[in-house]
């Protein structure tokens, strides 16, 4: 019997099947996957047509699953997690000469720590390959560790469950006020909240808890202006038109004429480091741990 190679299924279009049904959008999946949106839909039509189904409802809505898609794209996973599987089963077998590490991070760390702690880890391993990808959210980050996409995850703690976790620093959340601010040596809760607020949106992941913190010393934050970005919201104090609240890390670089205070009552947050808790990992992952915590490392962050 003859088999027609070209009507098989391959691995890459279920891992394509995968990540248009996590976005519900074929531009996003593109984004995620590093690929033209063109070559995901071109992927999603020959399964399709391969398989005599149609996999998603395509509207103005983005992609859906229809119900045959969604117990099709079960499996699908399945089969991209075993491969992944298969993959680490042979990485781990060829030791530290080769291999990869998947790395999943929000934006400060992946802009602040990630790029010295690979430089280090490439010094050291130079055959590994390292794929950071920047997510939006802690959420999107832990995600992408219990899809089987990264890795390693940089998140902050306490994580969700299945998640084993370390503990890698704390942040201070920090108020930044503009040039011509003239206070005591101590900021006041009066002072910062009068003053014209420059904030990310307070539903925002980062600024829930500080929300939550200045409810609870009895104030309120009333924000002048919602700004999406913190290199943004910096420029923005610089220029004089407010005051902020930003963890340290995310308002790296500060301009020398913007001034740092502490909250009248400190607040952190803990940045921690993530795995898939009893997943098998590579000797490659176990040398990137090593070295994102390697003390010596921290200290010049």
């Amino acid at each position: 019997m003859k088999v027609n190679h070209h009507n098989q299924m391959k691995l890459s279009q279920l891992r394509i099947l995968v990540a248009v049904a996590e976005c519900e959008n074929f531009s996003e999946a593109a984004l995620q996957l590093e690929m033209s949106q063109s070559a995901v839909s071109h992927a999603i039509a020959t399964l399709e047509d391969h398989l005599g189904v149609i996999l998603f409802s395509r509207g103005r809505h983005g992609a859906r699953l229809t119900p045959v898609g969604k117990r099709i794209v079960e499996h699908a996973r399945v089969i991209v997690n075993c491969a992944e599987e298969i993959t680490k089963e042979a990485e781990s077998a060829k030791g530290l000469k080769g291999g990869q590490v998947r790395i999943a991070s929000f934006r400060s760390v992946a802009t602040h720590i990630l790029p010295q702690a690979i430089a280090e880890f490439h010094r050291h391993f130079p055959s590994i390959a390292v794929h950071l990808n920047e997510h939006d959210s802690c959420d999107d980050v832990e995600h992408a560790l219990r899809e089987g996409r990264s890795d390693i995850g940089f998140t902050l703690l306490p994580a969700g469950e299945s998640l084993e976790t370390w503990e890698l620093l704390n942040d201070e959340y920090i108020a930044l006020l503009p040039p011509n601010f003239k206070s005591q040596s101590k900021l006041t809760w009066e002072e910062l909240i009068n003053y014209p607020l420059i904030m990310h949106p307070l539903e925002d992941t980062m600024m829930q808890p500080v929300d939550a913190h200045v409810r609870a010393c009895g104030y309120k934050l009333q924000p002048a202006y919602e700004v999406e970005t913190d290199a943004a919201i910096v420029s923005l104090v610089a220029q004089g038109l407010g005051a902020t609240i930003l963890p340290r890390l995310a308002a790296q670089p500060i301009p020398a004429n913007v001034q740092i205070f502490s909250l009248p009552v400190p607040l952190k947050r803990v940045i921690g480091i993530a795995v898939l808790a009893d997943a098998l990992q590579t000797p490659a992952v176990y040398a990137f741990l090593d070295t994102i915590k390697h003390k010596s490392l921290m200290e010049n962050l």
